[in-house]
């Protein structure tokens, strides 16, 4: 891989990254935003699977924004890594950020940009799931919420 193509496809990741954490956030946030609009306290012992319904969906908000949280640092690092000429040095680069601020130990040898990329996708999958989770959850306590 050219320098030009590193730099490029890491750059490319990380704005996708970026955006794949901020629609989820914000949609998130809007929903939570009406949640309280949604059930009120008389309707807790109308609806009981309404309320719980909003519960699945608070929990699944929470890991939505943590995982969103973790795609947006992922990214940062990315972004690092393609300020760097090659895969050997961005990783390396990334690493240590990653060792001195003690979340890994500083491993042997760098690992690949295709290992990074397919670990953060993994991220993202995670993020799907929680985000749909949450969707599921918040319609259905829109549906079995008494009018």
């Amino acid at each position: 891989m050219t320098d030009g193509t590193y730099q490029q496809r890491t750059a490319a990741f990380a704005a996708m990254l970026i955006k794949q954490a901020a629609w989820p956030t914000a949609i998130v946030i809007a929903g939570d935003s009406v949640a309280p609009l949604v059930a009120s306290a008389r309707d807790a012992f109308q609806a009981p699977l309404a309320v719980l319904a909003l519960l699945v969906a608070a929990a699944s908000a929470v890991v939505v924004l943590g995982l969103s949280a973790l795609l947006l640092f992922d990214a940062l690092l990315f972004r690092l890594m393609a300020t760097h000429s090659d895969d050997a040095s961005g990783g390396a680069a990334v690493d240590d950020i990653l060792s001195r601020m003690r979340l890994k130990p500083a491993p042997a040898a760098p690992r690949p940009l295709d290992d990074r990329i397919a670990g953060t996708r993994r991220l993202l999958f995670r993020q799907r799931i929680g985000f749909a989770i949450f969707v599921v959850a918040f319609l259905t306590a829109g549906i079995w919420m008494p009018r």
